[in-house]
């Protein structure tokens, strides 16, 4: 019955104004977990306080109560509130931050003593609208990504708000895959109603995805009358802008944060890289994760954040035109070919700051004076590289476009040179970040504040000469401000009212008092810091209005800034690991001398070894590779690494070989192992066939596929027939380049029919009943799968690996006498010859050394012997 009435009361009183406050606010970002600014704290209620203490780990308690019943509760402190928004981010949370928009004093001075303070939603916190240094990766570039369909056109709108990139895009409908792949989105949103959205983006309301409304926001936004100078935009572009611009004023409530003109992608100016072969060949990202392991984490030797983010942009999207990508192989040679040029230019860069994303935070109004430090000291450095590196005498030409990037902001950095103190603070609440002499007005201020705090030490030897109190301090905080402190045992001579003190506070083991004169000086002291701490908020405000105007060029210097650092780290690469400057071809080559793979040669490397190089030579009259030899012997690295090698040529970097000349690649395809993904309902040979399907519905004459064990996830009957049916396929109707790896050796037929088809295995040779892998490339088909002699190698069970050689010797006696696998398919190619059974191979070498009787030989004999035994084993046992 208690209860009951308790709850009675409870519904009839109705919530406190504070919560009244908090689910006004909640109301307007239901999709959020609300951080509620409360004095030092902000706090999370309900549902919400529950989903955030079990993310982040902490206490839930609870506060007062709601409809009857105890509020969960559990707060973060405000001063490090990003630690904690940052793991929320990334558990897959959007946090909404509610500010309070006014000081206690300025709410009692609204709505009398009881008033409560004014809060907010100041900003929808999520993945793809961070900004902050501490909830970024430096090396990753943050994509927001908004797509948007009008007809049969996919508009794809990108925004990495930290630095201001923006690009628009056309993509068809097949290849939306690999553009989402390409831009690995930190948060993709998509309009109601999209079929094709994938299952963890962010769905937004129709109507932000308008091409109309997208255009009158571009020109407010860039202060111009028409879009022409941005390219000839797509209704579907346009919309998908659209969409992105909406989100972004949802979560700045009301304020855009910097953006760059857009730039358009346009995907006939990048290879196409799906995304299961970016995946495969671990391009920027590892299968486990992480940079460690990838193609970017190998070569990467850049030594600015920027630097880092520009290299993973150019290895995900390497460029198809001659000209650009010989641009940026000019840059590097320069670099390259010049250590010295190259050691100082990378010392000066090192010692960069990230602009970009000091610019975005400036813009995004979250920056601070530290930030403004940050440009001054960057742009600075910009202008003596472009002093150094304009001495050149006959420079590159993608470096003539980058030097007057670098320069231009003298008057900007003189100012702030002259306003700034040289290391400017994080916090500005305390003032200190305007040099002493910008401001005369600012001086005086602080003098008095100076002057006033040397009066109140005076205050205070005074009081303690007058009382007799050695230990008497006069203190400063928050509540009281300026007072006396006095231990407990020395206050009751100070009570009384002829002491001239008032007594203020009592607390365990001191007593607090104040005095007049005190009050006085504090007020002095007080009012003079106040207004000058309101002249610096001032003078901040007037510096970054005045850096943002001229925001377009900072930010063109910061781009110039990463794109020297990327150059000057591939030539690091180049020399260290010997590296070689492809040439350009005008028709579909892919001719490779002695090619290896960075990120493997690196690894093998690291434990002592060497990385045994291969050539690689696919041209229009020899277009398709058929590779075999045993597991382990190196054909799928093979595979790899001129995948690789085509990606890094295209990026504008050297590659790993000795000598490479390559036709352009306008669509790179790898199918390279496969795993299950259940989630769609695709087993491992689905998946495999998927795949396979979209290289052979998207493979042009220009483009590079390297297809590893077609068909092996199946029955031998099925798996062989695919397999044979892709090769005919890639041959005669994609008629691209192509490395085939396979262990169906029955495949080696087709070379008699197709004209373009060439053999190739990779080497192993058995030792006293061992696998030798020798990981070298040679002409011709193997002559044998070893499959037997990896299994030993693996460790399998002498005893099992025996009852195989006895399983397989009668497999090949069937196959032999009745046609075996191929019984019933005589009229294809592949099983028209007659099957021959494979017996073991005699070992001449064994053989000759059982032969030898030791004590008869004589020493000439002897000497005969080794030599014809050196002769066998030179031979691999076949002499």
């Amino acid at each position: 019955m208690a209860t009951k009435a308790k709850k009675t009361r409870a519904a009839k009183t109705g919530p406190t104004p504070m919560m009244t406050q908090y689910l006004a606010l909640k109301e307007t970002v239901p999709d959020c977990l609300l951080f509620y600014r409360m004095g030092d704290f902000f706090e999370l209620f309900f549902e919400d306080a529950k989903q955030a203490a079990a993310t982040l780990d902490i206490a839930l308690t609870a506060r007062g109560e709601h409809e009857g019943e105890p509020i969960p509760m559990c707060g973060v402190p405000a001063h490090s509130h990003e630690v904690y928004l940052a793991r929320l981010i990334k558990a897959g949370h959007r946090v909404a931050l509610a500010d309070q928009t006014e000081t206690p004093e300025q709410a009692k001075k609204r709505a009398g003593s009881k008033a409560l303070v004014g809060r907010a939603v100041v900003r929808v916190v999520t993945a793809g609208t961070l900004t902050e240094e501490t909830l970024l990766d430096a090396k990753s570039e943050n994509w927001l990504v908004a797509i948007a369909e009008t007809g049969e056109a996919l508009g794809i709108a990108a925004a990495d708000i930290s630095t201001g990139r923006f690009t628009l895009s056309l993509a068809e409908p097949d290849m939306l895959d690999a553009e989402l792949a390409r831009l690995s989105a930190a948060e993709l949103i998509v309009p109601e109603g999209f079929a094709a959205a994938p299952s963890d983006a962010q769905i937004c309301p129709r109507t932000d995805f308008s091409s109309i409304g997208a255009e009158k926001r571009l020109k407010a936004m860039f202060g111009v009358a028409t879009l022409d100078g941005f390219g000839d935009l797509h209704r579907a572009e346009l919309a998908a802008a659209g969409g992105l611009l909406a989100y972004l004023e949802t979560a700045g409530q009301g304020a855009v944060p910097f953006l760059q003109p857009p730039r358009r992608h346009r995907t006939s100016d990048h290879m196409l890289i799906d995304a299961a072969t970016r995946e495969s060949l671990e391009l920027t990202q590892a299968v486990g994760g992480g940079r460690k392991g990838s193609l970017l984490g190998s070569i990467d030797r850049s030594v600015t954040g920027a630097g880092a983010r520009l290299l993973a942009a150019d290895i995900s999207a390497p460029l198809t035109s001659p000209e650009a990508i010989t641009a940026r192989f000019d840059l590097v040679q320069l670099f390259a070919n010049d250590a010295g040029r190259r050691e100082s230019l990378r010392a000066a860069l090192k010692a960069l700051p990230d602009l970009g994303r000091a610019l975005g935070r400036l813009v995004a109004g979250r920056g601070t004076p530290r930030d403004l430090g940050l440009l001054r000291d960057g742009l600075g450095a910009a202008r003596d590289l472009h002093i150094s590196l304009a001495r050149i005498a006959e420079p590159p030409a993608l470096l003539s476009r980058l030097l007057p990037l670098l320069t231009g902001h003298g008057a900007l950095t003189d100012r702030l040179s002259r306003a700034l103190v040289p290391e400017p603070p994080i916090d500005m609440a305390k003032g200190g970040y305007i040099a002493e002499g910008y401001d005369a007005a600012l001086d005086d201020l602080r003098a008095t504040a100076g002057a006033g705090r040397k009066a109140i030490a005076a205050l205070e030897a005074r009081y303690r000469e007058a009382t007799g109190i050695a230990s008497l301090k006069v203190k400063h905080n928050n509540v009281l401000g300026y007072h006396i402190e006095v231990p407990s045992r020395h206050a009751d001579p100070l009570m009384s009212a002829e002491s001239g003190f008032t007594h203020r506070q009592t607390l365990a083991g001191v007593v607090r008092f104040n005095a007049p004169d005190l009050h006085e000086e504090a007020q002095r002291v007080i009012q003079a810091g106040a207004h000058a701490l309101a002249a610096e908020a001032a003078h901040l405000e007037e510096l970054i209005e005045i850096l943002l105007a001229d925001k377009a060029r900072v930010a063109a210097t910061a781009d110039a800034l990463a794109r020297l650092d990327v150059a000057a780290a591939l030539a690091e690469q180049a020399t260290l690991a010997g590296w070689a400057r492809p040439k350009l071809a005008a028709h579909a080559c892919f001719e490779i001398e002695g090619g290896r793979h960075p990120v493997v040669e690196q690894a093998v490397e690291q434990l002592g070894e060497r990385f045994v190089a291969n050539d690689c030579g696919l041209s229009p009259e020899e277009r398709l590779w058929l590779v075999t030899g045993p597991n382990m012997g190196g054909k799928s690295t093979f595979l790899r690494q001129n995948a690789l090698i085509a990606v890094l040529a295209q990026a504008g970097s050297y590659v790993p070989a000795a000598s490479a000349e390559l036709g352009i690649v306008d669509k790179l395809f790898s199918r390279v192992g496969a795993s299950d993904n259940l989630a769609r309902g695709r087993s491992t040979f689905m998946v495999e066939m998927v795949e396979t399907a979209a290289i052979l519905a998207q493979a042009t004459e220009n483009s590079l596929v390297i297809l590893d064990e077609v068909g092996r996830g199946t029955s031998t009957y099925d798996g062989l027939a695919i397999a044979w049916a892709v090769v005919e396929a890639v041959h005669d109707v994609n008629r691209c380049r192509c490395l085939f790896a396979t262990h169906y050796h029955e495949l080696t037929r087709l070379a008699e029919r197709l004209d373009a088809l060439s053999l190739h295995h990779v080497r192993a040779r058995e030792w006293k009943g061992d696998l030798v892998l020798l990981h070298e490339l040679a002409d011709g088909a193997a002559d044998r799968s070893y499959g037997l002699a990896v299994a030993k190698l693996a460790g399998l069970p002498k005893e099992t690996v025996a009852r195989a050689k006895a399983v397989l010797a009668k497999l090949e006696a069937g196959r032999a006498s009745t046609g075996g696998l191929a019984a019933g398919l005589d009229d294809l190619p592949l099983f028209a010859a007659d099957a021959v059974q494979e017996e073991e191979r005699p070992d001449p070498l064994r053989d000759a050394l059982a032969a030898i009787h030791a004590d008869d030989l004589s020493p000439r004999e002897a000497l005969e012997m080794i030599y014809r035994l050196k002769r066998l084993a030179d031979d691999g046992g076949d002499a």
